[in-house]
């Protein structure tokens, strides 16, 4: 018996993971999908304010956070229940933001009003607002929380915002309409899309956190309009050996050589591809397809897609819960 109920406990414990759930904003359903990772099956949708474009979890996975752009605020739901509690103080449309990796406070890009909004979470209060260039969009965060990056869809440009003073230290300009930043697990470089500009601009990191313009990556698709070549989501692999860049219109997600920074293929997905997520074992990449109506899920080893998932109208940005 003893041995029977020793080897039950070692399959259990070398059983699956459990399923995490994948969070979908719905620009202009307003609504969040969610689905399960495991089954790939939707398991609800529900109201998340006037809408809803950037996303984010907690480290610990109980609250969501949701930009109700149209609302002035940020919408925050329990991940179990789905209950919305108490909202966030963000500055007029809030677009995307970024989370202090210890969970608190909420750095929020605010595009009608020139400002980055730093929020706690917590206290529910604002701690600073930041004026930055105009129409701020995309939002990073420095593995060691040491600098916000902040990029202007008009000035054209990446602000480097220090998490101390809540000053902009450095000023990069890049291509035209800035969209995402992303950096390496690492630190070691910062990888900034620009929408209209067609291109990814490359910058490698100091120890002290100081930027350099290294070099841009372009992107070319037999087929494909150079014009729909627009790129707006960033995603890095942990050990940096992959990027993979959302294309809008062009209905493609580049894969990029992390050493080389060479684009190695295109995986088709689904009409207008917007943002992007990991799994937290880094196995699936998620992209929201806001023309379509849904999200693509892609094998990372195989870097090819393997099915596409209905949600809601006109879907985002797309969040994992952790493990």
């Amino acid at each position: 018996m003893r041995h029977l109920l020793l080897s039950t406990a070692l399959l259990l414990a070398a059983g699956p993971a459990l399923a995490n759930k994948i969070f979908v904003s719905n620009e202009k359903g307003n609504t969040v999908t969610v689905i399960d990772s495991e089954s790939w099956e939707v398991l609800t949708e529900f109201d998340a304010g006037n809408r809803p474009r950037g996303i984010t979890i907690s480290p610990d996975g109980t609250h969501l956070y949701v930009c109700a752009s149209d609302d002035n605020l940020v919408r925050v739901f329990d991940t179990e229940t789905y209950e919305e509690l108490p909202s966030l103080p963000s500055g007029p449309d809030p677009e995307l933001f970024v989370l202090h990796p210890s969970g608190n406070p909420l750095y929020i890009a605010n595009e009608d009003d020139n400002l980055v909004t730093v929020t706690d979470v917590e206290t529910r209060q604002v701690l600073a607002e930041v004026p930055v260039g105009v129409e701020p969009e995309g939002m990073g965060i420095s593995p060691n929380a040491a600098f916000v990056v902040n990029t202007s869809e008009t000035t054209n440009m990446a602000h480097f915002i220090s998490t101390d003073d809540y000053q902009i230290k450095h000023n990069i300009l890049v291509d035209q309409r800035p969209r995402y930043a992303q950096y390496t697990d690492d630190g070691t470089r910062l990888f900034v899309s620009s929408e209209i500009g067609g291109t990814v601009s490359v910058m490698d990191i100091a120890e002290d956190g100081t930027p350099t313009l290294a070099t841009k990556i372009s992107f070319e698709v037999p087929g494909v309009l150079p014009e729909w070549l627009q790129p707006v989501g960033v995603k890095v692999t942990k050990d940096g050996s992959r990027i993979f860049v959302a294309l809008g219109p062009a209905n493609r997600v580049a894969v990029i050589d992390g050493e080389s920074l060479e684009v190695l293929d295109y995986i088709l997905v689904g009409q207008r591809v917007w943002q992007l997520a990991f799994t937290p074992d880094e196995k699936y990449l998620l992209t929201t397809n806001g023309n379509s109506n849904d999200i693509t899920v892609i094998d990372v080893a195989g870097e090819k897609a393997l099915r596409s998932i209905p949600v809601g109208q006109q879907p985002w940005g797309v969040v994992v819960s952790p493990n």
